[in-house]
């Protein structure tokens, strides 16, 4: 017992009705305070004085549309309403912040003061306007003073002379506490930018670590932002801090660990990660005029970052095109009228058509038949990178030590093989397009030495028309269009093959002279079974709008030659050619004449009685 027998003796009978009196005046005017708080504090802290405290703080003109209500439990709260914050030198007085509801977290002792000392503001259904800076950033109007304001000031004084430590040294240590609002939106104008949004800001002490946490939807999608630092009021006064900053949606995902300085040359060092699933969906989500038939396919990377507000450079970089990674070394250089990328890459294994998606479409977004190319691709990014990969594939083709250029301008855009093993032999490879007043051009070029006849035929879909053996192929074609299936249908240019020592597969001669001599037309299957050794072969043909005319097509075997002339088209695989058999002397009678008809994938012979043309 406190009061217990020994102590009643030991204290006189006078004193004890007064320590009574005491304790009991001392409760009483506990249990007054705590009764007459919502009404000493609705008189003495008038909405004017809340405003007051709260412009002290921001550095902007509040006004509070009625007088606070005062909550004092659980919490100590005075609950405002229709609350604005406009700059002080703006005569029309247009918010800057305005919110239905703010309820601001009191000190009760500072109430009965008098006094406004807040701890933690949340504010409920808030709206923040934004302008476009002369930068390009979106931003509202900032404060002409403020706590805040002359803290920042204090702070950048404070690095510039070079004192206090790297940490919060001597910087100013007001409390701060936190700000939480929810239903909130972000206007430019009249046009919302943001919804939804909501989030907390913790800032318990100006000299110590503070966070962002935010999440609302833009452009149709749910965006989470986390940043957080080490010393924000040092990183606001120029000096550098640890800096962490997450940016979480579905088109795409960002991560930066490291440190900052924003000074009046901003610059950062740390780890960072990027990715977006869907490059497309990323684009026309990031900016509202990216087109459809923008690029479709994925693209991440993880590396070392450093750079400045001109540029960025990621060294050690893990950089995946559809899943495939490439390491190596890029720049971003902002200062241009586009973002300009470059670099180097090596992959251990690429498919080339996968990493030619990133860049432009090869297919319909579908999956049914070409798509169309966009060419205002390249008026959001200037992209130059060389490119490696020890092993790679285009269409199930296997390519090996490949060496690439993938290049994107204002003008032309661009994909180069230099270098690759295939088919036994070397190639090199490049599609090119041009963009023009009147729409897009596309150059396509394929030049192959010392290759496997049999191996690219059954690539490119020629079983049988191509010899079996080593040889040199070129295709270059060049056409306007907006899709493949345009492009190849009005193509212009030029086809050559040359062969050595081989032979015509799927080919009996014997059977084909048999049948020809029938006079009746048949398929070119009749005569599949058996092999024909020839000693050269050779092809030339002109391409124009999509329709190669065969100059010369020739197959030489001792003492004979077969020859083929005419037309093939793209459109349809429809094919119309004369050929003949016979002796390799110039001036020598053929023994069989005939003419091929149908298409590529199934052509017929009609036997031509020899002594008349076709």
């Amino acid at each position: 017992m406190i009061f217990g027998r020994e102590w009643q003796g030991a204290i006189p009978g006078t004193l004890v009705p007064r320590v009574a009196w005491v304790l009991g005046i001392a409760a009483l005017a506990v249990a007054v305070a705590i009764v007459a708080l919502p009404y000493i504090a609705s008189n003495r802290i008038v909405r004017d004085r809340i405003a007051l405290e709260m412009g002290a703080w921001s550095g902007y003109d509040v006004s509070i549309g009625a007088a606070p209500e005062i909550r004092i439990w659980p919490d100590f709260v005075a609950v405002l309403t229709d609350v604005s914050l406009s700059q002080k030198d703006d005569p029309q007085r247009e918010p800057v912040i305005e919110a239905e509801r703010v309820e601001a977290e009191l000190s009760p002792l500072a109430a009965l003061r008098g006094d406004v000392v807040f701890s933690n503001v949340r504010l409920v259904r808030p709206m923040i306007r934004v302008r476009e800076t002369p930068s390009g950033t979106w931003l509202p109007a900032l404060p002409g003073g403020g706590r805040i304001a002359r803290s920042i000031d204090a702070a950048r004084r404070i690095v510039a002379r070079g004192e206090g430590a790297p940490g919060s040294g001597g910087l100013p240590a007001d409390f701060f506490g936190s700000v939480e609002f929810v239903g909130g939106t972000i206007v430019a104008g009249d046009t919302p930018i943001v919804t939804g949004l909501a989030g907390k800001v913790e800032w318990p002490q100006l000299n110590r670590p503070g966070s962002v946490q935010a999440e609302g939807t833009w452009r149709g999608e749910t965006v989470s932002l986390d940043v957080a630092s080490s010393n924000p009021l040092r990183l606001f006064g120029g000096g550098p801090a640890d800096l962490s900053v997450t940016l979480r949606s579905a088109p795409a995902s960002f991560r930066f660990e490291g440190s900052a300085t924003l000074s009046a040359e901003p610059s950062f060092r740390g780890q960072g990660k990027f990715l977006a699933p869907s490059l497309r969906r990323f684009l026309e989500w990031s900016d509202a005029e990216a087109a459809g038939g923008a690029p479709s396919g994925s693209l991440g990377l993880e590396s070392s970052i450093s750079g400045n507000a001109e540029r960025v450079r990621f060294e050690e970089a893990t950089v995946l095109v559809n899943d495939a990674p490439g390491k190596g070394v890029i720049d971003l250089v902002l200062t241009g009228a586009r973002p300009a990328v470059s670099g180097t890459l090596a992959f251990g294994a690429l498919d080339l058509r996968s990493f030619l998606a990133a860049f432009t479409p090869l297919e319909s977004s579908s999956g049914q038949g070409p798509g169309v190319i966009d060419p205002r691709f390249a008026h959001r990014v200037s992209l130059d990178l060389r490119l490696s990969a020890s092993n790679a594939t285009f269409d199930g083709i296997a390519l090996a030590d490949v060496a690439a250029t993938a290049q994107v301008g204002e003008q032309v855009a661009a994909f180069d093989i230099s270098d690759a093993s295939a088919f036994g032999g070397n190639i090199q490879a490049g599609i090119r397009f041009r963009r023009h007043a009147n729409g897009s051009d596309v150059e396509m070029r394929l030049l192959a030495s010392e290759i496997d006849g049999g191996a690219f035929g059954a690539a490119a879909g020629l079983s049988g028309l191509v010899p079996i053996g080593r040889g040199n192929v070129s295709v270059i074609l060049d056409g306007p269009g907006n899709s493949w299936q345009s492009i190849l249908g009005s193509a212009d240019g030029s086809i050559s093959a040359s062969f050595g020592q081989s032979a015509l597969s799927s080919f009996n001669l014997e059977r084909f002279l048999e049948l020809a001599r029938q006079g009746g037309f048949f398929a070119l299957d009749q005569v599949s079974e058996g092999t024909l050794p020839i000693e050269a072969a050779e092809l030339k043909a002109v391409v124009v709008d999509g329709v190669a005319r065969i100059e010369n097509a020739e197959a030489r075997w001792p003492g004979m030659r077969l020859r083929l002339d005419g037309i093939m088209s793209y459109d349809g695989h429809g094919v119309a050619l004369s050929g003949s058999i016979g002796p390799a002397g110039q001036q020598a009678a053929p023994i069989q004449r005939f003419f091929v008809g149908g298409s590529w994938t199934s052509p017929y012979i009609s036997p031509v009685p020899v002594g008349r043309t076709e």
